[in-house]
C-alpha cells in the first residue's frame, strides 16, 4: 500500500493513503541501516500490522523528486511565502532572504500578502511595484474576511507547496481558511511588539485537496543566507537580467563597477530600489563570509 508521510512526530509517521486514511507507521530497520530518515513529504509503500487501530511499517522509500535542507522535506514543489501587508510591516529583507533560499533549492515562490482588510490600496499598489519584477506571483488576500482564498487554492492545486513566512503574519490563519476542519493554533499578536509567537512546532503536510498538500513550517524571524557564493547572488535576482548584458565587465557584481546597466537600470527606476539595497547588504555578507574563511584557512596554513 502506497501513501505520503504527512506528519513526523517522535518517531512515528504518519502517512496518508487516498480513500482509506491516515496510517500511524514505524520506519523498518533497514532505513537505520542505510542511514536514511524518512521525510515529511516522502512517498513510501507500508505494510499494515492493525487495520483496525490504523497501524502499520514503512518498508520503502519512494524515489525523491527534491529535497529540502531547511525545512527537511520532501518532494516539494513551490513555496508560498506569506507576509502581512501590515501589523507587522513587511520585512523585505527577510522576504529576499526566504526567496533566495527556495529558489537555491529549486522552487518557484508565490508571495502572499495577508491582512488587506487593515491596509489602503496605496500600501498593496507600493508592495506590488517592489516585486513586480522578480518572477514571482503575488497575491494579496485577507484571511479575517476570507477574501482571496480562492486564488490561493487554484495556485496549490495539484501541488505540494511549502508553507513559510515570519510569525504574526496571519499564516495558520490562512491555512485554516483553506481547509475546513484544519484547526491549527494561531497564537496572540503581542501588541506592543507586532510581533507573533512561534505556534508551529513541527513540519506537517496538510490535505486541502486530493492530491494537493501544504505543508506548514515553524515561523521565521530571521534566516541566514543559503550556502551560496557572491558572484552566485546576482542569479537570484531577475529584474537584473534584462540589464546585465549592458555592463562593461562580464563579470561585473553590479557594486562598485564602472558603466554597470545594472545600475543605470536602478537610477531610470526600472530595478526597485528595496531589491537593489537587500541585495548589496546581502553581498556584504558573503563577502564577509569568504574573507573569514580565507583568514582561518591562513591561520592554519601557518601553523
Amino acid at each position: 500500500m502506497q501513501g505520503k508521510i504527512i506528519k513526523g512526530i517522535a518517531g512515528f509517521y504518519y502517512v496518508d493513503v487516498p480513500a482509506e486514511g491516515v496510517y500511524e507507521c514505524k520506519a523498518k530497520g533497514i532505513f537505520r541501516k542505510d542511514n536514511t530518515k524518512p521525510l515529511v513529504g516522502d512517498d513510501v509503500e507500508i505494510e499494515i500490522t492493525d487495520a483496525k487501530d490504523y497501524e502499520g511499517n514503512i518498508v520503502k522509500l519512494l524515489p525523491r523528486k527534491s529535497v529540502l535542507i531547511r525545512p527537511a522535506v520532501a518532494n516539494i514543489d513551490q513555496a508560498l511565502l506569506i507576509f502581512a501587508v501590515a501589523k507587522p510591516e513587511p520585512n523585505y529583507n527577510l522576504l529576499d532572504r526566504f526567496l533566495i533560499m527556495m529558489r537555491r533549492q529549486g522552487l518557484d515562490c508565490i508571495i502572499c500578502f495577508n491582512k488587506t482588510d487593515i491596509a489602503g490600496a496605496e500600501q498593496c499598489i507600493r508592495i506590488r511595484e517592489i516585486y513586480e519584477k522578480s518572477g514571482c506571483s503575488i497575491l494579496f488576500v485577507s484571511a479575517a474576511r476570507q477574501e482571496g482564498i480562492e486564488k490561493i487554492k487554484k495556485a496549490l492545486m495539484s501541488k505540494t507547496t511549502a508553507v513559510a513566512g515570519p510569525s504574526g503574519v496571519g499564516k495558520s490563519s490562512l491555512v485554516n481558511c483553506l481547509q475546513e476542519g484544519t484547526q491549527m493554533e494561531t497564537g496572540e499578536i503581542s501588541a506592543k511588539i507586532e510581533r507573533g509567537r512561534h505556534t508551529t512546532r513541527h513540519s506537517e503536510l496538510i490535505a486541502i485537496s486530493e492530491g494537493t498538500y501544504i505543508m506548514d513550517t515553524p515561523g521565521f524571524s530571521s534566516l541566514s543566507l543559503f550556502d551560496i557564493g557572491k558572484e552566485e547572488l546576482k542569479e537570484f535576482y531577475p529584474e537584473f537580467a534584462p540589464y546585465a548584458g549592458e555592463c562593461r565587465f562580464l563579470t561585473c557584481a553590479h557594486i562598485h563597477e564602472p558603466d554597470c546597466g545594472v545600475k543605470r537600470a536602478l537610477e531610470e527606476n526600472h530595478i526597485h530600489k528595496i531589491r537593489y539595497a537587500n541585495y548589496t547588504t546581502f553581498y556584504g555578507e558573503l563577502k564577509e563570509k569568504e574573507n573569514a574563511a580565507k583568514s582561518t584557512k591562513k591561520r592554519g596554513n601557518r601553523r
